[in-house]
């Protein structure tokens, strides 16, 4: 199921650039996706260290 996943993912990434005229352009988005993946991954383990860390959320 994840395999499967990340190979549509890959797909999509390949066919979002594939005729592109603009190499300056389609640089451009490939450095931004790769840049937001990047911060997701961030924000996802930030996530993951304060829940494991036992930090209350609340600000009661």
């Amino acid at each position: 199921m994840i395999m499967g996943n990340l190979l549509l993912i890959k797909e999509i990434y390949i066919e979002a650039f594939k005729d592109w005229k603009s190499y300056i352009l389609e640089n451009y988005f490939k450095i931004f996706s790769w840049a937001c993946l990047a911060l997701i991954v961030l924000a996802t383990y930030a996530l993951i260290f304060r829940i494991s860390t036992g930090f209350s959320f609340s600000n009661l």
